[in-house]
């Protein structure tokens, strides 16, 4: 399996920490933010990583090089404007391939085992399953609802979508090229019953603010 990092985003709310640095550079326990996900994509057994970029991109080049000392293979998808979450992964599956593949956000920090979704298999009809996560503070009404490992359209279990995921290229089969947020997509699928997914209990931070990456760095350093 391969895995994108979605690291394109502005950062805005981390202003003034991003006016200079991008988001996933960001750093926690005196590492960056992305470089935790590499971490655990190599132990997870994942070798080839594609990283899209757009705002301060080629710092984030510099910085991971090809991957090599992580033990990966690192390939860039970058953008000259950012694509939104849709349409910068549809630009980037021609070097995602045929298989379904891993995509985590790289503003968030996680311990979920990535292991779990190198092995999971998208049933026949799925095209993509999702990690969720209990409610944070900051997003009380949750994204989507969970129901015996099925993302559905209605109940009362509503957790966040914590920015974890695994998809089949089909699920972009009908795209256009260009900019398009992830979650109609992710909606439309759920409201045919080809999404699945799980809730994961573990350690899981939306790195949204100056004060939550205090908060992580602070929790991290003392591990």
């Amino acid at each position: 399996m391969r895995a994108m990092i979605l690291a394109a985003g502005r950062g805005e709310r981390m202003r003034p920490l991003t006016d200079h640095t991008p988001k996933p550079l960001l750093k926690v326990a005196h590492r960056a933010l992305i470089e935790h996900h590499l971490t655990a994509l190599m132990t997870a057994g994942i070798h080839d990583v594609v990283i899209n970029h757009a705002y301060l991109g080629i710092q984030i080049e510099q910085y991971l090089g090809d991957g090599q000392r992580y033990g990966l293979r690192i390939t860039y998808s970058p953008e000259s404007e950012g694509l939104e979450t849709g349409g910068g992964i549809h630009n980037a599956l021609p070097l995602l391939g045929d298989e379904p593949f891993l995509v985590v956000n790289g503003d968030i920090w996680t311990d979920y085992p990535f292991t779990s979704l190198v092995h999971r298999v998208l049933h026949t009809g799925d095209l993509a399953h999702l990690i969720l996560v209990k409610n944070p503070e900051h997003n009380p009404d949750g994204d989507f609802i969970l129901s015996a490992e099925r993302v559905v359209t209605s109940g009362a279990n509503k957790y966040t979508f914590s920015g974890i995921a695994c998809y089949k290229p089909a699920f972009f089969a009908h795209c256009s090229p260009g900019k398009f947020p992830l979650a109609p997509m992710l909606r439309q699928a759920i409201a045919g019953g080809q999404v699945s997914g799980e809730l994961y209990m573990g350690g899981w931070v939306d790195v949204g603010t100056p004060e939550r990456l205090t908060a992580l760095d602070c929790v991290l350093s003392k591990v």
